[in-house]
């Protein structure tokens, strides 16, 4: 009897190989759209600092000629903007100003965090919620409060009155705290605290702590609070056109725009290289503290 064997054919088990897929068919399809939209952002961006430049050099210096591309270089805004006005008055006002009041500030903010972070003490949640609710409230609220106090202040003791740098500093420190305790406290929530303990052990006190061992810990953090009030105070307007009224005591913000209000057209171009110019200690300071910046903003909005 013979057996009849079905000669079937040998299926490989082993899968197939894919091929590789091309470079072309792996590119994004909408990756155009992404630099087209970067493009117009960039423009959309550097618009308005080339229009001011060119304004700031354009010989005609008004409104009514400023091209998108002057016609020739000249620095005779910069003479009509220091001959009509104490330009550099101002310049050295707004410095006094915003440096002092930022260096200030951060003091009042890392004191007020530190205690909120490391002490335990009755109303401490509740003291870090009405600071949070503060903020929610414009300060235009306070100003009517301020000027009389400081009309009346002024009578008494003129050195912090209206038309001084000492008294608009006061008046700008009534505000900071705020959210600066909550962006320092993060980070001194980062800090390990068996620093503070095993300094407690060697009879180290709470003010020896904080200022020979957190507080160089915490630099990039109060890199970034210092800037951030700097530039704060360095560009506000409202309080100070209302509390500086000479005009040799006036800051950039408030001298800049009476020059602007006197004749919007013949003073255009002083304008512009007036703000050219106020616009160096910004630009200085993020080129000289972006990486502390950076990385106290992340680590200080951690927790």
């Amino acid at each position: 009897m013979s057996v009849i064997r079905d000669a079937a054919p040998r299926v490989n088990d082993a899968p197939t190989p894919t091929p590789p897929v091309k470079a072309a068919a792996r590119r994004d399809p909408y990756a155009w759209a992404r630099y087209l939209a970067i493009a117009l952002a960039l423009v959309f961006a550097l618009f308005p600092i080339w229009f001011i430049v060119a304004a700031a050099v354009n010989p005609a210096g008004n409104l009514n000629t400023t091209q998108w591309l002057p016609n020739g270089l000249s620095l005779g805004n910069y003479t009509d903007l220091t001959d009509a006005r104490p330009f550099w008055s101002w310049y050295k006002n707004t410095l006094i100003i915003a440096g002092f009041g930022s260096a200030f500030a951060v003091f009042i903010g890392v004191c007020a965090a530190y205690a909120f972070s490391r002490l335990r003490f009755i109303g401490r949640r509740p003291g870090l919620m009405t600071l949070l609710l503060i903020q929610m409230f414009p300060s235009l609220l306070t100003f009517v409060a301020l000027l009389r106090m400081f009309g009346s202040l002024g009578d008494v003791i003129p050195q912090i009155g209206f038309d001084t740098a000492a008294g608009l500093i006061l008046a700008y420190l009534g505000g900071a705290m705020g959210g600066n305790v909550w962006l320092l406290k993060g980070y001194f929530d980062t800090v390990p605290k068996e620093l503070d303990e095993a300094a407690k052990v060697d009879g180290a006190s709470h003010a020896r702590i904080f200022f020979t061992i957190t507080l160089p810990l915490i630099t990039p953090i109060l890199v970034t609070v210092g800037m951030i009030q700097f530039i704060g105070l360095f560009n506000e307007f409202l309080l100070a056109s209302v509390f500086l009224r000479d005009v040799d005591s006036q800051t950039l913000g408030v001298g800049l725009n009476a020059l602007l209000t006197a004749d919007r057209n013949k003073y255009f171009g002083a304008f512009c290289m007036g703000a050219v110019l106020a616009s160096a200690p910004i630009v200085l300071l993020y080129l000289a503290f972006q990486k502390q910046l950076v990385g106290g903003l992340t680590a200080g909005s951690v927790k």
